[in-house]
């Protein structure tokens, strides 16, 4: 096991990050695209500016982890292990990002790019979306009971098809509850 190291500016496609479990560690301005991270135990770990960008996370552990100023575009964290699944996002671009069938409870999406990310069947509930793009964002049999979207904009929900009990949005927002109807709102 890793722990408490500080991991600064490595291009892991050009040296892969050795499998093992890595605890309180803090990757800096790393390179993971394109990079398998097959069985790899990260816990309490934070990534500042790193690219995961195409990086395969299949059966990764992610436990109370912080992504801060990261490229994550395209990355299945469906295919991570859900077991004790924590994560939070902070200025991340996770455009076409995949969280189908997730529990991802209290998660927190802070100055996010999250177009095109796909929340089916995630339980989002009691999470934050503070100021985050999600145009084309895909939710369906989502469960939001509780989640804040008031600070965020271009989101589209079916209240017919998810769970939107308590949950939180401007005035202007709703707006995105109602586009499935096709109406005109002036």
């Amino acid at each position: 096991m890793t722990e408490n190291q500080l991991f600064e500016r490595i291009d892991y496609t050009a040296n892969n990050l050795p499998k093992g479990e890595y605890e309180d560690c803090k990757f800096v301005n790393c390179n993971f695209h394109n990079v398998d991270l097959l069985n790899v135990v990260f816990r309490e770990c934070t990534f500042d500016s790193c690219d995961f960008s195409l990086a395969s996370l299949k059966n990764t552990t992610l436990n109370d982890i912080r992504f801060i100023n990261c490229k994550l575009l395209g990355v299945l964290f469906e295919e991570c292990n859900p077991f004790l699944l924590s994560v939070d996002f902070e200025n991340c671009v996770l455009k076409l990002a995949v969280f189908n069938k997730l529990k991802l409870k209290k998660t927190c999406f802070r100055n996010c790019n999250l177009q095109e990310t796909d929340f089916s069947e995630t339980d989002l509930s009691a999470s934050m979306f503070d100021n985050c793009d999600m145009q084309r964002a895909i939710f369906f049999r989502t469960n939001l009971e509780k989640t804040d979207f008031r600070t965020s904009f271009n989101y589209s929900i079916d209240p017919e098809n998810n769970r939107i009990k308590k949950a939180r949005f401007s005035r202007m927002g709703v707006l995105g509850l109602l586009d499935k109807y096709l109406i005109d709102i002036e």
